[in-house]
């Protein structure tokens, strides 16, 4: 009941409302004229603004002139003044089109102009500056020569000596010798002058001033004995000062602890796992450096003949003259080398004696590079052959295999045996079996041994020789009770 009478109060008091009897742009309309009207007595409340000549002493004599002040008119190419602080600087305008003679500026007017622009400019920026407070003045920079430290007198002063370039002014023509004999140019050249920067080498090849029976050659072109090349003049950079003699003296004592077979022209290394055979980005000891201090009786370098992965372990090697590093790297080329590989491997191969045929192609990654099976065919992709051979079995989880690779591709066995699905042991690069556990007691090393190496003798008859298991090999023998002097299966695969 309530609610209803409230509702017929409302609907009274609607209806005794009176209609206005105007639309509502009439009422607009209407709004718009008192506001205008009103803004119009308010301009008219306002003082005028009087005269500058009508104005009181006190506005004329205060320092600060008062909101509604104008300066005074200036001529066009008057000079533009202010103040700032005590003192007045000024400025020049543009000038006139026209010199005061009437006749037009030239371009040498315009540059005179511009000249005196610029030079005022830097000389108010001056004014500026010195005028800027002691606690806002830019800091001045010592000059290096009071930087300096003292130098004690009592010391005396050590000048820095520079190493002088040695040059070979004259053009020189050699002759290739027979132990020079199947060389490359860019490795003869390394071996005759040893002072000799690579870049320089590829240079004069590239550019022909080394020729080689009045020919042009490239670096990869093979010498034979006899021929006659022209060397220009080189630039040879001092050789490196060697270590102290204590420390020749360590490395010498290493890598005959370390021989494995020597002679007057070949000798074979047992190389450690995990010591690099050449130096690269980060790596300062490795087998090529070490090989500098050792001499020939005529002063020959040793130089290496083949390489191994850094963390393969087992015998290398090396050339101690030019005849013999000529003579085996043709060896090599020919496939006429033989060499046998141990590896531990998970699970065991079948068959237990076979053949494994790929293409590898390097791939770039962010981090590192490595070798993936490729197809016949792809840019890059090179052929690859080993024979493997199961020499023993430990509980059907491990299998020792013996491997002898036909082609010297990098990286080739460790690819091969993950693509057919048993990487070797401790392999950080290949190894891609998941949730795989490594036996207790097996060190997590690369478990690979360049076993054996045989080889033909640059001056007649046969290199062989073998390497022992390394000590992280050797515990897992003893370990899977592996005898390392049984029979070796991989003898009668075929040599190719």
């Amino acid at each position: 009941m309530r609610t209803e009478e409230r509702g017929r109060q409302d609907d009274r008091k609607l209806s005794d409302r009176k209609p206005s009897g105007r639309t509502f742009s009439e009422r607009s309309e209407a709004t718009f004229r008192e506001r205008k009207f009103s803004d119009r007595k308010f301009s008219e409340r306002r003082p005028e603004r009087r005269p500058a000549d009508d104005r009181s002493s006190e506005y004329q004599s205060s320092e600060r002139k008062p909101s509604g002040h104008k300066r005074p008119a200036r001529k066009y190419g008057e000079e533009k003044s202010f103040e700032h602080g005590s003192e007045r600087l000024s400025r020049g305008r543009k000038p006139d089109d026209r010199k005061s003679d009437g006749r037009k500026p030239t371009d040498r007017d315009r540059k005179s102009t511009d000249r005196q622009r610029t030079e005022r400019k830097f000389t108010d920026r001056k004014q500026m500056a010195d005028r800027r407070p002691e606690h806002r003045k830019p800091f001045e920079r010592r000059s290096p020569e009071r930087r300096q430290p003292e130098r004690n007198i009592d010391q005396p002063e050590i000048a820095a000596e520079t190493p002088a370039v040695q040059l070979s002014a004259a053009v020189q023509t050699v002759e290739v010798t027979p132990d020079e004999n199947g060389m490359r140019v860019d490795r003869f050249l390394e071996a005759r002058f040893a002072g000799l920067s690579f870049s320089h080498i590829q240079r004069i090849i590239r550019k022909g001033q080394l020729r080689v029976d009045g020919k042009r050659v490239e670096p990869k072109d093979r010498l034979e004995a006899g021929q006659s090349v022209r060397i220009p003049p080189l630039r040879l950079d001092p050789e490196k000062p060697r270590p102290e003699g204590g420390k020749d003296e360590e490395t010498r004592q290493f890598l005959k602890s370390i021989t494995l077979f020597e002679d007057d022209d070949v000798m074979v290394l047992n190389k450690p796992a995990g010591l690099a055979v050449q130096g690269g980005s980060g790596t300062t000891r490795h087998i090529d450096g070490m090989l500098g201090v050792i001499r020939t009786k005529d002063g020959q370098r040793p130089r290496l003949v083949h390489r191994l992965d850094k963390d393969t372990a087992g015998c290398l090697l090396i050339a101690k003259s030019r005849f013999a590093a000529a003579a085996l790297a043709k060896t090599f080329r020919s496939r006429s080398a033989r060499k046998i590989y141990w590896a531990l491997v998970p699970g065991v191969p079948k068959p237990k004696q076979g053949r494994i045929s790929t293409y590898l192609a390097k791939e770039e990654r962010e981090d590192d590079s490595v070798m993936r099976v490729a197809q016949h065919g792809e840019e890059g992709a090179s052929h690859a052959i080993t024979y493997y051979a199961v020499v023993e079995t430990a509980a059907a989880r491990l299998a020792w295999l013996s491997l002898k690779p036909v082609t010297g591709r990098t990286h080739q066995l460790r690819v091969q045996l993950a693509h057919i699905g048993h990487p070797i042991v401790g392999d950080p690069k290949y190894f891609n079996i998941e949730n795989w556990e490594l036996p207790g007691g097996i060190q997590n090393r690369l478990h690979l041994l360049a076993r054996r190496i045989a080889v033909p003798h640059p001056r007649g008859g046969v290199i062989d020789a073998t390497a022992p298991l390394p000590p992280h090999m050797q515990q897992t023998w003893n370990l899977l009770g592996l005898d390392a002097s049984r029979y070796d299966p991989i003898e009668d695969a075929p040599e190719g």
